[in-house]
């Protein structure tokens, strides 16, 4: 479900940074003797690097910390090349899907929950990733939310209509 692009966005920059990200997953795969395919697409105003295939587990972790942390490493892998800060994303055996589905079902039952009972609700801490696809979920229902807290317990906040 890829978004069509800003008319802003360079495209070009960002097929750039999904070929860098993509060589660099490669080789990290080949030396940890993982399996897998990758495919390259540019979604919104990012790269979007998915390693599909194999029973990838271990590459994403309890809660997806590996993932995040590999995703941090390709990042740095495509400012090192670039000399451009990367707002890459990586999923790995669609992990990253998956827990967009969940998450627009938690940030839509916050905001029925906040419409009800009229007052401010506050969420477990999550990553960046997951907070922003709980805001979108958030705003579609016609609520605001933002987040509060410092890394690594940020969380969101969702509000009552004014």
């Amino acid at each position: 479900m890829a978004e069509a692009p800003d008319p802003g966005v360079d495209i070009e920059a960002l097929e750039n940074e999904g070929d860098i990200a993509a060589d660099y997953i490669e080789g990290l795969l080949d030396i940890a003797d993982f399996d897998g395919d990758i495919d390259m697409d540019v979604e919104g105003d990012r790269a979007l690097v998915s390693v599909v295939g194999a029973t990838l587990d271990e590459l994403i972790g309890d809660d997806g910390e590996v993932l995040e942390a590999l995703q941090e490493l390709t990042r740095l892998a495509v400012h090192r090349a670039t000399g451009e800060r990367s707002r890459l994303m990586l999923d790995i055996g669609g992990y990253r899907e998956g827990r967009r589905k969940v998450l627009a079902e938690v940030g839509a039952e916050a905001a029925a929950k906040v419409k009800k009972t009229g007052e401010v609700y506050p969420l477990e801490p999550m990553t960046p990733f997951e907070r922003k696809v709980v805001h979108d979920a958030v705003a579609q229902a016609g609520l605001r939310s933002e987040s509060e807290g410092e890394e690594p317990y940020r969380y969101v906040v969702v509000h009552p209509a004014e």
